[in-house]
């Protein structure tokens, strides 16, 4: 097993970042596993942002969502603009810098397991290589999904974030073998605002916020929506209220007003009936029958 001590703990993450939000899920995997992610997560790079390591703990996959800067692997250095996506593995020196005018907002990847610098060069990105993903704003909700399985208990985390991290892989593939040519910048924008509501739905509140978000305006946020997607902005930001309301109830119980604060509606009233109109069912009949479930 791989000795993780206090020392190197440190290490395994930046301190000059902020807005993080990370996943552990086996730091110290068994020898000749199978691929699995170790830990990963979302940082918000700080102006004076400053990786330089000899080597790593993992093999790893990062992802620059916005923001620019660049990385150095193996001695060569490369631009990082949204769209980047670069690998290394345990051996690779790698330095990693952010513009502090644009700062980078980034995803990452720690992979464990038997063949995982194979696993990285077969979906495109060898590790010491940086590739650029024509269309990209897919790759956030993407992680953030990722993010969230790691995050979540249970005894079958480990393995539904497996299956999360093959699915990553698989779409980094497809995203390369398009090549690198922009064939619809309009479905890109889109993706960016269905990625922006996944990932902020709980502080959004109104349709004014994403277009603020995504820096549109409101008009052509909607106009957006009805090519791409089968209903409004504010009703997709709706669902993904409903979504994580009802996570949060199957998982933790609790009441329902409180709930309904932590995805920002301050009338629990209101909210029960935005809940049943996105799930058929009141929260209160979903806490029963989590009780249910639970005797």
């Amino acid at each position: 097993m791989d000795n993780i001590g206090n020392n190197n703990r440190r290490t395994l993450l930046s301190q000059q970042v902020t807005g993080t939000r990370y996943f552990f899920l086996n730091l110290a995997p068994a020898r000749g596993g199978p691929l699995a992610p170790a830990l990963g997560g979302r940082e918000h790079c700080n102006p004076d942002y400053a990786v330089d390591r000899e080597s790593y703990a993992y093999a790893g996959l990062e992802y620059v969502a916005e923001g620019a800067g660049w990385v150095e692997l193996d001695g060569t250095r490369h631009p990082l603009a949204a769209g980047a996506v670069f690998a290394y593995d345990r051996k690779t020196h790698c330095v990693i810098r952010t513009d502090p005018a644009r700062t980078m907002v980034k995803y990452f990847v720690c992979l464990t397991g038997q063949g995982a610098t194979q696993r990285l060069a077969r979906a495109g990105v060898t590790p010491g290589q940086v590739r650029v993903l024509a269309t990209h704003a897919e790759m956030r909700g993407l992680f953030e999904e990722l993010i969230h399985e790691g995050q979540r208990p249970g005894r079958l985390a480990r393995s539904v974030s497996a299956v999360r991290l093959e699915l990553l892989l698989l779409k980094v593939e497809e995203h390369i073998a398009h090549g690198p040519r922009r064939d619809d910048p309009a479905r890109e924008r889109y993706l960016r605002c269905k990625a922006l509501i996944d990932e902020r739905a709980r502080r959004m509140t109104t349709l004014e916020e994403i277009a603020s978000a995504a820096t549109m305006e409101v008009s052509s946020v909607c106009r957006l929506f009805r090519r791409f997607h089968d209903c409004s902005p504010y009703r997709y930001l709706l669902q993904r209220k409903m979504t994580l309301a009802a996570e949060d109830l199957v998982e933790n119980g609790g009441m329902v007003k409180e709930v309904a604060q932590r995805v920002g509606f301050s009338d629990p009233f209101h909210f029960s009936r935005c809940f049943k109109s996105v799930h058929g069912v009141a929260p209160r009949d979903l806490l029963r029958y989590r009780r249910t479930e639970a005797t």
